[in-house]
Protein backbone atom coordinates (compact mmCIF):
# COMPACT_ATOMS: atom_id res chain seq x y z
CA UNK A 1 0.00 0.00 0.00
CA UNK A 2 1.17 3.41 -1.02
CA UNK A 3 1.65 6.70 1.33
CA UNK A 4 -1.01 8.52 -0.06
CA UNK A 5 -3.40 5.44 0.10
CA UNK A 6 -1.82 5.05 3.71
CA UNK A 7 -2.67 8.40 4.68
CA UNK A 8 -5.86 8.54 3.28
CA UNK A 9 -8.80 6.08 3.06
CA UNK A 10 -11.82 6.19 0.42
CA UNK A 11 -15.69 6.55 1.60
CA UNK A 12 -18.47 5.92 -0.18
CA UNK A 13 -20.71 9.73 -0.52
CA UNK A 14 -24.25 10.10 -1.09
CA UNK A 15 -24.29 12.23 -4.32
CA UNK A 16 -26.93 15.44 -5.10
CA UNK A 17 -28.41 12.50 -7.72
CA UNK A 18 -29.10 9.97 -4.84
CA UNK A 19 -26.36 7.72 -6.11
CA UNK A 20 -22.80 7.09 -4.04
CA UNK A 21 -19.60 8.55 -5.13
CA UNK A 22 -16.28 8.55 -3.21
CA UNK A 23 -15.27 10.17 -0.22
CA UNK A 24 -11.64 11.46 0.77
CA UNK A 25 -10.90 10.73 4.27
CA UNK A 26 -8.13 12.63 5.53
CA UNK A 27 -6.26 10.84 8.43
CA UNK A 28 -5.37 12.35 11.46
CA UNK A 29 -2.12 12.40 10.96
CA UNK A 30 -2.22 14.19 7.66
CA UNK A 31 -4.83 16.61 9.41
CA UNK A 32 -1.99 17.44 12.25
CA UNK A 33 0.61 18.34 9.46
CA UNK A 34 -1.24 20.56 7.57
CA UNK A 35 -2.29 22.21 11.19
CA UNK A 36 1.67 22.44 11.49
CA UNK A 37 2.28 23.70 8.26
CA UNK A 38 -0.49 26.73 8.78
CA UNK A 39 1.20 27.21 11.88
CA UNK A 40 4.56 27.95 10.62
CA UNK A 41 3.48 30.16 8.05
CA UNK A 42 1.84 32.11 10.89
CA UNK A 43 4.95 31.99 13.43
CA UNK A 44 6.67 34.77 11.84
CA UNK A 45 3.74 37.05 12.95
CA UNK A 46 2.85 35.48 15.96
CA UNK A 47 6.55 36.06 17.13
CA UNK A 48 6.21 39.66 16.28
CA UNK A 49 2.93 39.93 17.56
CA UNK A 50 4.23 38.43 20.49
CA UNK A 51 7.12 40.88 20.95
CA UNK A 52 5.75 43.84 20.52
CA UNK A 53 2.39 43.62 21.27
CA UNK A 54 1.76 40.41 23.79
CA UNK A 55 4.77 41.03 25.82
CA UNK A 56 4.24 44.72 26.49
CA UNK A 57 1.00 44.78 27.58
CA UNK A 58 1.57 42.20 30.05
CA UNK A 59 4.36 43.75 31.07
CA UNK A 60 2.45 47.28 31.09
CA UNK A 61 -1.00 45.59 33.61
CA UNK A 62 2.06 44.69 35.82
CA UNK A 63 3.44 48.05 36.18
CA UNK A 64 0.20 49.55 36.75
CA UNK A 65 -0.41 47.18 39.68
CA UNK A 66 3.01 48.42 41.07
CA UNK A 67 4.61 51.27 41.98
CA UNK A 68 7.59 50.54 39.29
CA UNK A 69 10.01 53.08 38.93
CA UNK A 70 13.55 51.87 36.31
CA UNK A 71 15.76 54.04 39.55
CA UNK A 72 14.74 50.88 41.87
CA UNK A 73 15.57 47.57 41.71
CA UNK A 74 12.94 46.30 43.81
CA UNK A 75 9.55 46.85 43.44
CA UNK A 76 6.37 47.32 45.52
CA UNK A 77 2.84 45.35 44.55
CA UNK A 78 0.38 48.17 45.32
CA UNK A 79 -2.54 46.52 43.96
CA UNK A 80 -5.43 48.77 41.93
CA UNK A 81 -4.23 52.29 44.17
CA UNK A 82 -2.90 54.03 40.77
CA UNK A 83 -6.39 53.68 39.14
CA UNK A 84 -8.15 54.34 42.37
CA UNK A 85 -5.99 58.01 42.46
CA UNK A 86 -7.00 58.22 38.48
CA UNK A 87 -10.98 58.27 40.31
CA UNK A 88 -9.71 59.71 43.34
CA UNK A 89 -10.74 63.55 43.25
CA UNK A 90 -7.40 65.43 44.90
CA UNK A 91 -4.73 63.01 44.15
CA UNK A 92 -2.17 64.43 42.00
CA UNK A 93 -3.03 62.72 38.44
CA UNK A 94 -6.62 62.60 38.49
CA UNK A 95 -7.65 66.37 37.21
CA UNK A 96 -4.59 66.63 35.00
CA UNK A 97 -5.97 63.11 33.76
CA UNK A 98 -9.53 63.55 33.42
CA UNK A 99 -8.97 67.10 32.00
CA UNK A 100 -6.65 65.84 28.88
CA UNK A 101 -9.51 63.07 28.55
CA UNK A 102 -11.95 66.05 28.16
CA UNK A 103 -9.60 66.99 25.49
CA UNK A 104 -9.37 63.68 23.97
CA UNK A 105 -13.63 63.63 23.71
CA UNK A 106 -13.59 67.33 22.55
CA UNK A 107 -11.31 66.05 19.14
CA UNK A 108 -12.75 62.94 19.03
CA UNK A 109 -16.69 64.53 18.87
CA UNK A 110 -15.56 67.33 16.57
CA UNK A 111 -13.21 65.42 14.27
CA UNK A 112 -14.91 62.45 13.41
CA UNK A 113 -17.99 63.25 11.60
CA UNK A 114 -15.89 65.24 9.24
CA UNK A 115 -13.47 61.80 8.84
CA UNK A 116 -16.62 60.35 7.57
CA UNK A 117 -18.69 62.00 5.52
CA UNK A 118 -15.63 64.96 3.97
CA UNK A 119 -14.24 61.07 2.32
CA UNK A 120 -17.62 59.58 1.29
CA UNK A 121 -18.77 62.43 -0.42
CA UNK A 122 -15.11 62.70 -2.23
CA UNK A 123 -15.38 59.08 -3.38
CA UNK A 124 -18.57 59.63 -4.68
CA UNK A 125 -17.02 62.26 -6.66
CA UNK A 126 -13.80 60.15 -7.71
CA UNK A 127 -16.49 57.37 -8.28
CA UNK A 128 -17.82 59.43 -11.49
CA UNK A 129 -17.28 58.90 -14.62
CA UNK A 130 -14.59 61.77 -15.36
CA UNK A 131 -11.84 62.30 -17.37
CA UNK A 132 -7.74 62.06 -15.55
CA UNK A 133 -9.39 59.73 -11.93
CA UNK A 134 -6.99 58.13 -11.03
CA UNK A 135 -4.76 61.43 -10.76
CA UNK A 136 -7.66 62.87 -8.55
CA UNK A 137 -7.26 59.58 -6.25
CA UNK A 138 -3.33 60.34 -5.62
CA UNK A 139 -3.86 63.82 -5.03
CA UNK A 140 -6.44 63.25 -2.58
CA UNK A 141 -4.39 60.24 -0.90
CA UNK A 142 -1.11 61.73 -1.03
CA UNK A 143 -0.96 64.05 2.28
CA UNK A 144 -1.73 60.52 3.59
CA UNK A 145 1.77 59.09 3.09
CA UNK A 146 3.57 62.07 4.83
CA UNK A 147 5.18 62.16 8.06
CA UNK A 148 2.89 63.90 11.34
CA UNK A 149 6.49 66.07 11.47
CA UNK A 150 6.53 66.99 7.93
CA UNK A 151 2.79 67.71 8.54
CA UNK A 152 3.31 69.94 11.48
CA UNK A 153 6.23 71.52 9.83
CA UNK A 154 3.87 72.79 6.85
CA UNK A 155 0.99 73.45 9.06
CA UNK A 156 2.84 75.65 11.19
CA UNK A 157 4.18 77.79 8.83
CA UNK A 158 0.52 78.05 7.20
CA UNK A 159 -1.08 78.45 10.14
CA UNK A 160 1.40 80.97 12.32
CA UNK A 161 -0.65 83.96 13.84
CA UNK A 162 1.91 86.55 13.17
CA UNK A 163 3.70 85.63 9.90
CA UNK A 164 1.43 82.30 8.35
CA UNK A 165 0.25 81.96 5.26
CA UNK A 166 -3.48 82.01 5.97
CA UNK A 167 -3.50 85.00 7.79
CA UNK A 168 -2.12 86.88 5.05
CA UNK A 169 -4.14 85.51 2.70
CA UNK A 170 -6.83 86.87 4.68
CA UNK A 171 -5.33 90.14 5.14
CA UNK A 172 -5.64 90.12 0.95
CA UNK A 173 -9.53 89.76 1.35
CA UNK A 174 -10.06 92.25 3.79
CA UNK A 175 -9.91 90.78 7.05
CA UNK A 176 -7.02 92.54 8.70
CA UNK A 177 -7.07 90.80 12.29
CA UNK A 178 -4.94 88.33 12.70
CA UNK A 179 -6.59 84.83 13.88
CA UNK A 180 -4.94 82.92 16.64
CA UNK A 181 -4.80 79.81 14.71
CA UNK A 182 -2.96 77.82 17.40
CA UNK A 183 -2.80 79.34 20.13
CA UNK A 184 -6.11 80.60 21.23
CA UNK A 185 -9.59 78.78 21.71
CA UNK A 186 -11.74 78.24 19.51
CA UNK A 187 -9.28 78.14 16.66
CA UNK A 188 -6.50 75.57 18.14
CA UNK A 189 -9.93 73.48 17.73
CA UNK A 190 -10.66 74.40 14.35
CA UNK A 191 -6.70 73.92 13.28
CA UNK A 192 -6.17 70.48 14.79
CA UNK A 193 -9.75 69.37 12.79
CA UNK A 194 -9.05 70.09 9.42
CA UNK A 195 -4.81 69.69 9.58
CA UNK A 196 -6.40 65.66 10.59
CA UNK A 197 -8.85 66.48 7.78
CA UNK A 198 -6.54 66.92 5.22
CA UNK A 199 -3.96 64.76 6.51
CA UNK A 200 -5.51 61.58 6.80
CA UNK A 201 -9.29 61.87 4.99
CA UNK A 202 -7.86 60.26 1.82
CA UNK A 203 -7.58 56.76 3.32
CA UNK A 204 -10.91 56.82 4.09
CA UNK A 205 -11.59 58.37 0.53
CA UNK A 206 -9.62 54.92 -0.57
CA UNK A 207 -12.09 52.94 1.69
CA UNK A 208 -14.99 54.53 0.63
CA UNK A 209 -14.16 54.24 -3.11
CA UNK A 210 -13.60 50.34 -3.00
CA UNK A 211 -17.32 50.18 -1.31
CA UNK A 212 -18.74 52.01 -3.45
CA UNK A 213 -17.37 49.55 -6.59
CA UNK A 214 -18.61 46.54 -4.42
CA UNK A 215 -22.15 48.38 -4.69
CA UNK A 216 -23.90 46.31 -7.86
CA UNK A 217 -24.96 48.58 -10.53
CA UNK A 218 -28.62 47.67 -11.11
CA UNK A 219 -29.43 48.76 -8.05
CA UNK A 220 -29.19 52.18 -9.41
CA UNK A 221 -31.01 51.22 -12.58
CA UNK A 222 -33.64 50.35 -10.81
CA UNK A 223 -34.00 52.58 -8.47
CA UNK A 224 -33.68 55.44 -11.59
CA UNK A 225 -36.42 53.38 -13.62
CA UNK A 226 -38.91 53.46 -10.20
CA UNK A 227 -38.26 56.80 -10.37
CA UNK A 228 -35.54 58.00 -7.91
CA UNK A 229 -32.98 61.51 -7.80
CA UNK A 230 -29.76 61.70 -6.66
CA UNK A 231 -30.92 62.12 -3.39
CA UNK A 232 -33.14 59.11 -3.07
CA UNK A 233 -30.75 56.79 -4.72
CA UNK A 234 -28.13 58.16 -2.37
CA UNK A 235 -30.69 57.72 0.83
CA UNK A 236 -31.52 53.83 -0.44
CA UNK A 237 -29.28 52.07 -2.42
CA UNK A 238 -25.66 53.88 -1.40
CA UNK A 239 -25.76 54.21 2.34
CA UNK A 240 -27.19 50.68 3.06
CA UNK A 241 -24.29 49.44 0.26
CA UNK A 242 -21.89 51.20 2.06
CA UNK A 243 -23.01 50.23 6.00
CA UNK A 244 -20.34 47.65 6.45
CA UNK A 245 -17.73 50.02 5.21
CA UNK A 246 -19.44 52.71 7.36
CA UNK A 247 -18.81 50.52 10.31
CA UNK A 248 -15.45 49.69 9.68
CA UNK A 249 -14.67 53.31 9.11
CA UNK A 250 -16.48 55.17 11.61
CA UNK A 251 -14.60 52.38 14.15
CA UNK A 252 -10.98 52.92 13.27
CA UNK A 253 -11.46 57.17 12.87
CA UNK A 254 -13.08 56.85 16.76
CA UNK A 255 -9.67 54.88 17.92
CA UNK A 256 -7.45 57.18 15.26
CA UNK A 257 -8.79 60.32 16.79
CA UNK A 258 -8.73 59.36 20.51
CA UNK A 259 -4.80 58.68 19.67
CA UNK A 260 -4.24 61.97 18.48
CA UNK A 261 -0.67 63.22 19.72
CA UNK A 262 1.76 64.58 16.94
CA UNK A 263 -0.68 66.84 15.45
CA UNK A 264 -1.42 68.77 19.41
CA UNK A 265 2.52 68.04 20.34
CA UNK A 266 3.65 69.93 16.90
CA UNK A 267 1.56 72.64 16.16
CA UNK A 268 -0.35 73.87 20.11
CA UNK A 269 2.39 71.61 22.30
CA UNK A 270 -0.79 70.98 24.20
CA UNK A 271 -2.13 74.86 24.71
CA UNK A 272 -3.37 77.28 25.26
CA UNK A 273 -3.12 76.22 28.65
CA UNK A 274 -3.35 72.56 28.39
CA UNK A 275 -6.77 73.02 26.70
CA UNK A 276 -5.55 70.58 23.52
CA UNK A 277 -3.25 68.32 25.72
CA UNK A 278 -4.78 65.17 24.77
CA UNK A 279 -4.76 61.99 27.35
CA UNK A 280 -1.94 60.53 24.63
CA UNK A 281 0.10 63.67 25.48
CA UNK A 282 -0.26 63.46 29.44
CA UNK A 283 0.53 59.10 29.76
CA UNK A 284 3.67 60.23 27.58
CA UNK A 285 4.71 63.46 29.54
CA UNK A 286 4.07 61.56 33.15
CA UNK A 287 5.66 58.43 32.12
CA UNK A 288 8.56 59.40 30.21
CA UNK A 289 9.59 62.83 31.28
CA UNK A 290 7.97 62.75 34.90
CA UNK A 291 8.80 59.09 35.75
CA UNK A 292 5.72 58.08 36.88
CA UNK A 293 5.64 55.23 35.25
CA UNK A 294 3.20 53.11 37.06
CA UNK A 295 0.03 55.76 36.94
CA UNK A 296 1.24 56.45 32.98
CA UNK A 297 0.53 52.17 32.75
CA UNK A 298 -2.77 52.74 35.06
CA UNK A 299 -4.33 55.69 32.71
CA UNK A 300 -3.62 53.73 29.25
CA UNK A 301 -5.52 51.21 30.79
CA UNK A 302 -8.71 53.07 31.61
CA UNK A 303 -7.78 55.04 27.97
CA UNK A 304 -8.00 50.95 26.38
CA UNK A 305 -11.04 50.50 28.44
CA UNK A 306 -13.36 53.65 27.35
CA UNK A 307 -12.13 52.76 23.96
CA UNK A 308 -12.89 49.44 23.96
CA UNK A 309 -16.34 50.25 25.06
CA UNK A 310 -16.73 52.95 22.62
CA UNK A 311 -16.18 50.69 20.20
CA UNK A 312 -18.38 47.53 21.07
CA UNK A 313 -21.31 50.29 21.48
CA UNK A 314 -20.68 50.84 17.48
CA UNK A 315 -19.82 47.84 16.19
CA UNK A 316 -23.81 47.18 17.99
CA UNK A 317 -25.57 50.36 17.31
CA UNK A 318 -24.40 49.82 13.05
CA UNK A 319 -25.61 46.07 13.82
CA UNK A 320 -28.99 46.73 14.52
CA UNK A 321 -29.05 49.07 11.73
CA UNK A 322 -27.85 46.87 9.22
CA UNK A 323 -30.62 44.00 10.80
CA UNK A 324 -33.05 46.53 10.70
CA UNK A 325 -32.18 47.28 7.10
CA UNK A 326 -31.94 43.47 5.74
CA UNK A 327 -35.45 43.06 7.50
CA UNK A 328 -37.52 45.79 5.38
Amino acid sequence: MTDSVAADTVAPQRTSAGGHGPRRVVSPARRRRKTLTAYLFLAPFLVLFTMFVLAPAVFGLWISVTDWSPFRDVQHFVGLQNYVDLFTAGTTTSGDFWQSMGATAIFVVASVPFLVVVPLFVAILLNQKIRAASAFRTVFFAPYVLGVAVVGLIWGYVLDTQSGVLNHLLHGIGIQSDIPWTVDVPWVWVSLVGVTVWWTSGLNTVIFLAGLKGINTELYEAAALDGAGAVRSFRNVTLPGLRPVTLFITTTTVLASANMFGQAYLLTTGGPGNATRTAIMYIADQGLSQNNMAPAAAMSYVLFAFLAVVSVVNFRLQRERVEKGGTR
